[in-house]
C-alpha cells in the first residue's frame, strides 16, 4: 500500500462504502486507519466527514464556558492528529465530541488519571530487615483493610440515592409535557424551558443513584438533549447542535436503551440531512435502523424513512427506494400499536409522509410526491410547528422540477409569508432557498426568484 498517496476521497470512499454496509462510525474510523496510516484522532474525524475547520468549531461549541477547555482552531486540530499531545482536559473535551475513550483516540491513559497506591501498600512493597514471611503478614493484612473498607464505602453509596418515587415522576411529566409542547411551540423560548428540565436531571444524575434511577436520568437526559439539539438546528446554530446531539447520543448509550439509542440518532440525521454531509445522515439513520432489529415499530419507520430520504438526495434511487419500502411496511406495523401525535418523541403520519414527501422530491417523483404532500397537510392541525411549510417547500420544489418556475417562487414566498415570525428561523429560510436552487439555471435569476430572494432578505419586523 502506498502511505504516501492517501487523499480526502480515499477516507470518503472508505467512509460511503462502510455506511453502505451498515457499519458503525467507529468501524469506519478503524478502517480509514488502518488503510490511509493516519492517526486514529484523525481517523475519528474522516469517518463523520468533517472538515478540521468544523471539527474545531464543533470543539470550541462543546467546550464554551468551560474553564480548562481549549480553544481549537483547524491549525490546532491537525497537531493533535499528527502527533502533538493535547492536555488531559483537552483529551477529555475530545472523547466527549467524539463519544470515544481516550484509547480509541491514540492517546494512552494520563498519569493524573492513574490512582495513586496507597501508603500501606507501598510500604508493604518497601525492602525491610523484617523476613519474608513477616513481609507477607504485612501486606495481608493491608489488603484486608483495604477491601473490608471499599466495601464499607459501597455499602454507604448504594445508601447514598437522593431521588424518590414521586421526584422521579414528576420528572417524566414534566419531560413529556415538554415534548408536546415541543411540536408546535417555536425553538427559541423552547429552549428556555428545555434547559431548566435538563439542569434539574443532571443536578439530580451527579450523585449516584440505584441503578434503575440512573438508567431514567440518562433516559431523560437524552431526550431533553436531543430535544435542544433539534431547536440549535432549527436556529442556525449548527456547532452547537452537533455537540447536543453527541451529549444525547452519550446519554442514551449510557441508559442502555435500545429503542432511545435509536431514536436519537435517527433524530440525529436530520442535521447532515439538511447541512450535511449526506453520508453522515445516512450512516446515522442506518446505525438506528440496526439497532431497530428485532423490534419493528414507530422507531424502525422513522430510521428508514430518514435512510431513504437521504439515500434519494444522494442519488441513490435503487437504495432510497428499498429504504422506503421498508419504512412503508414498519410505519404500517407500528400503526397497529398505535403512535403519539402531540410528542415530539412520536413518529405518527403526517411525520412519517413529510420524510416520505422528501424521498419522492428528491427522485423526481413529482406526481406521487405531490399526492403524498396534500395527504400529509390535511393531517395538520391548526396550531403545529414548521412541518407544513417544510412540506409546501417540498411541493414548491416538485412545481421548480416540472418547469413551473412562477408557481414554485409565489408558493414559496406565501409559504414564508405564512409562517409566525418565531418560526421563520434557520431551516425554514433554508428550505426557501431551496427552491429557488431547483429552478433551471436561466430562470433562477428571474422575477419570481428575485422576488423571493427579497423577502427572504426582508428584516422581520417588515414582514
Amino acid at each position: 500500500m502506498d502511505r504516501a498517496s492517501h487523499r480526502p476521497s480515499c477516507a470518503k470512499r472508505l467512509r460511503q462504502e462502510g455506511a453502505s454496509r451498515g457499519e458503525s462510525v467507529h468501524e469506519i474510523a478503524e478502517t480509514i486507519r488502518a488503510h490511509c496510516s493516519v492517526s486514529p484522532l484523525r481517523a475519528q474525524r474522516l469517518a463523520r466527514g468533517l472538515t478540521l475547520k468544523e471539527a474545531g468549531e464543533g470543539l470550541n461549541a462543546l467546550g464554551k464556558g468551560r474553564a480548562s477547555a481549549p480553544r481549537a482552531d483547524g491549525d490546532q486540530l491537525g497537531h493533535w492528529e499528527t502527533g502533538r499531545q493535547p492536555r488531559p482536559a483537552t483529551i477529555g473535551l475530545l472523547c466527549e465530541f467524539y463519544g470515544c475513550t481516550p484509547q480509541d483516540l491514540g492517546f494512552a491513559s494520563t498519569s493524573a488519571a492513574v490512582p495513586h497506591p496507597s501508603n500501606d501498600l507501598v510500604l508493604a512493597g518497601q525492602p525491610s530487615p523484617a523476613s519474608a514471611a513477616a513481609r507477607t503478614s504485612i501486606a495481608a493484612t493491608s489488603l484486608e483493610q483495604q477491601v473490608d473498607a471499599a466495601r464499607r464505602s459501597v455499602d454507604r453509596t448504594l445508601a447514598t440515592g437522593t431521588v424518590t418515587a414521586t421526584q422521579l415522576d414528576l420528572l417524566d411529566e414534566q419531560v413529556l409535557w415538554a415534548r408536546e409542547q415541543y411540536v408546535y411551540t417555536p425553538p427559541a423560548p423552547m429552549l428556555q424551558v428545555l434547559l431548566g428540565h435538563l439542569t434539574e436531571v443532571e443536578d439530580l444524575a451527579a450523585h449516584r443513584q440505584p441503578a434503575t434511577v440512573q438508567v431514567r436520568l440518562s433516559e431523560l437526559t437524552a431526550m431533553l438533549a436531543t430535544l435542544i439539539a433539534d431547536a440549535l438546528m432549527k436556529l442556525g446554530h449548527l456547532p452547537r447542535s452537533q455537540s447536543w446531539y453527541a451529549t444525547a447520543r452519550n446519554a442514551a448509550d449510557d441508559s442502555g436503551n435500545a429503542e432511545l439509542r435509536a431514536r436519537v440518532r435517527a433524530q440525529a440525521a436530520m442535521l447532515p440531512y439538511y447541512y450535511g454531509p449526506l453520508e453522515a445522515a445516512v450512516s446515522l439513520s442506518r446505525e438506528a435502523r440496526i439497532l431497530c432489529r428485532g423490534r419493528p415499530g414507530a422507531t424502525l419507520a422513522f430510521a428508514s424513512a430518514a435512510e431513504a430520504r437521504a439515500l434519494a438526495k444522494l442519488g441513490d434511487s435503487q437504495g432510497a427506494e428499498a429504504a422506503l419500502r421498508s419504512a412503508r411496511a414498519a410505519f404500517e406495523q407500528s400503526r397497529v400499536a398505535g403512535t403519539a401525535d402531540n410528542d415530539a418523541f412520536g413518529f405518527p403520519e403526517r411525520r412519517f409522509r413529510l420524510y416520505e414527501s422528501g424521498t419522492l422530491t428528491a427522485l423526481g417523483h413529482t406526481s406521487q410526491a405531490r399526492r403524498v404532500q396534500e395527504e400529509a397537510l390535511h393531517l395538520y392541525p391548526a396550531k403545529t410547528g414548521i412541518d407544513p411549510a417544510l412540506l409546501n417547500f417540498e411541493a414548491a420544489i416538485c412545481l421548480a422540477q416540472d418547469r413551473s418556475p412562477t408557481e414554485a417562487c409565489q408558493l414559496a414566498a406565501a409559504t414564508f409569508l405564512r409562517i409566525v415570525p418565531d418560526h421563520r428561523t434557520s431551516i425554514v429560510e433554508e428550505r426557501a432557498r431551496a427552491v429557488i436552487e431547483a429552478l433551471p439555471p436561466g430562470i433562477q435569476s428571474g422575477r419570481g426568484a428575485r422576488e423571493l430572494r427579497e423577502i427572504l432578505a426582508l428584516p422581520r419586523g417588515r414582514m
